[in-house]
């Protein structure tokens, strides 16, 4: 098969395994539970909980204690998308094609649904006890999610951003909301699919750069499609950053250092995942095509 045939297959496993763990939409709260599952099947990349389950199978993980975290992150991403989409932050009508949670439901079921993504997300995650043997490795992943999207994590960059919008960064700011607001839940998905397998710290730590790059260089050519793409083909209106008066990559150092900038980034994603003697191609060119996607 070609790799992007790999890939869609790939994206139709992780997306039946996420399915698995949204609520039924039944009871006196049922709009809300919709509105949840509505975010939730809007589609998307699916790529942290990819890169979860391939970081997993790399380090030999076989479990389906992996599952319940898959679930976990996407939930957690989809929280902070909903979240994002509200007029008090960007304000923006569609996302992944269609219209954005807050237009369908209103401002504040939209809230209540992005705070019950979240809640649920450390509910599911849980569920890994009833699974995996070895309970200290979910307790490890579980600290990892915990910090990883809290304030010290995606959170903590989301406020930076929000409080820093229509001021000039400097790019030691920028790269700290890239870090956090971006990277920390790429990392976070690395770093879980490395523990729950049974890496060696050194090795998790390993992971952890690498994801931290594959974060900085996904967060910038997000930067590039803003100003490059079309809606139709991104999903959701371009040029948000410019009519939220954003300080961004191409806007600080221009486009075309912001795609080598891309390139280079991942490039040593890349180096620093061989070094580790492992083996996962799939999971290797999916790294490298991040630099290269157009939506």
């Amino acid at each position: 098969m070609t790799f992007e045939e790999t890939l869609a297959e790939a994206a139709g496993e992780v997306q039946e395994i996420v399915y698995r763990f949204l609520p039924e939409e039944t009871g006196t709260q049922k709009e809300l539970l919709s509105a949840m599952n509505y975010s939730m099947t809007a589609g998307g990349k699916r790529l942290r909980p990819m890169l979860m389950l391939e970081t997993y199978r790399l380090f030999g993980g076989t479990s389906e204690s992996i599952y319940p975290f898959m679930a976990a992150i996407e939930m957690i991403h989809t929280h902070s998308l909903i979240h994002d989409d509200l007029p008090a932050m960007d304000n923006d009508e569609y996302r992944r094609g269609r219209k954005t949670t807050h237009i369908v439901y209103g401002e504040a079921m939209a809230i209540l649904a992005g705070d019950g993504l979240l809640n649920l997300a450390y509910e599911t995650a849980c569920r890994a006890f009833a699974v995996e043997q070895d309970a200290l490795r979910v307790g490890k992943a579980l600290q990892v999610l915990s910090a990883k999207t809290g304030i010290s994590g995606m959170m903590g960059g989301q406020s930076v951003d929000v409080a820093s919008c229509g001021c000039n960064l400097s790019e030691e700011q920028l790269d700290f909301i890239y870090r956090l607001k971006t990277g920390a839940l790429i990392e976070a998905s690395m770093k879980i699919g490395a523990i729950l397998a049974g890496a060696s710290d050194e090795e998790a730590a390993v992971v952890e750069r690498v994801a931290a790059d594959v974060g900085m260089a996904f967060q910038i050519q997000d930067d590039i499609l803003d100003v490059t793409s079309s809606q139709q083909v991104l999903g959701k209106p371009i040029n948000s950053d410019e009519k939220n008066h954003k300080t961004t990559f191409v806007t600080m150092k221009g486009l075309e250092n912001a795609k080598k900038e891309v390139a280079a980034i991942s490039e040593r994603a890349i180096d620093t995942l061989d070094g580790l003697n492992r083996k996962n191609p799939f999971l290797r060119e999916l790294i490298f095509s991040l630099i290269t996607r157009k939506k």
